[in-house]
C-alpha cells in the first residue's frame, strides 16, 4: 500500500513538472533597422520596408508572404521597429532573413537582416543620396 502512494506521488509530481515546464511564455520577436546617414548621424521619417527573400537564388520563399513587404517609419532615433510575435511560432527553426529598403527623400539605402526567434536583431543601414 505505501509504495502504490509512492509511485502515485511520483507520478503526479513528474506530470506538474512537465506542464510547468512545458508551458513556457514565447518572448518577444524583435527586429530594428537603425538608418544613418553618410554623416553617421541617425535619419528621423524614413520610410524601411522589409521584403521576405528566398534562401535559394531563383526559388520562390518559404516565408508566409501574408505578412511582407511589412513596412515602418523611423524614429528621431533612426530606428523603425518590426514586431515579429505574430509571424513566429514556438518550436520553428527560425523566423527569416529579409531584405532591406530604406528611402529618406531622395536619399536609399539597402540591408539584410537575419530575424532570429525570441531576440531582439539590430541592423544598420546607410543611406546616401
Amino acid at each position: 500500500m505505501r509504495m502504490n502512494k509512492l509511485i502515485g506521488f511520483t507520478l503526479f509530481a513528474l506530470i506538474g513538472f512537465s506542464t510547468i515546464v512545458g508551458c513556457r511564455k514565447k518572448e518577444d520577436t524583435i527586429a530594428i533597422v537603425i538608418v544613418r546617414n553618410d554623416a553617421n548621424e541617425a535619419v528621423s521619417g524614413a520610410t524601411v520596408k522589409l521584403k521576405a527573400q528566398s534562401s535559394v537564388v531563383g526559388q520562390p520563399t518559404e516565408i508566409n508572404t501574408d505578412v511582407f513587404p511589412m513596412t515602418a517609419t523611423s524614429n528621431s532615433s533612426g530606428q523603425a521597429t518590426f514586431n515579429f510575435n505574430d509571424v513566429y511560432q514556438l518550436g520553428q527553426a527560425g523566423v527569416a532573413v529579409l531584405s532591406i529598403e530604406v528611402v529618406s527623400g531622395t536619399s536609399t539605402g539597402i540591408g539584410v537582416i537575419k530575424v532570429e526567434q525570441e531576440e531582439t536583431t539590430e541592423e544598420v543601414v546607410f543611406i546616401t543620396p
